[in-house]
């Protein structure tokens, strides 16, 4: 089963207006979907619930800086 969006997709309040931007919305599974701001009909991810918080975990730890 694919899960299904549940509510409207947001972008940080950090985002400028010129759409280059990553949209997060949850999901059925109480995960997340995220697609790009640019192309909002196109491909998105979904992640299940302990994807997505391991994903946040990892940003909050520095794993992702550089």
């Amino acid at each position: 089963m694919t899960p299904e969006v549940t509510g409207p997709y947001r972008k940080s309040s950090y985002s400028l207006q010129e759409g280059n931007c990553v949209e997060i919305a949850p999901t059925t599974i109480g995960g997340h979907s995220i697609r790009d701001s640019k192309e909002k009909h196109g491909p998105h991810l979904t992640f299940t619930r302990g994807a997505w918080q391991a994903f946040l975990l990892g940003v909050r730890q520095g794993e992702f800086d550089r």
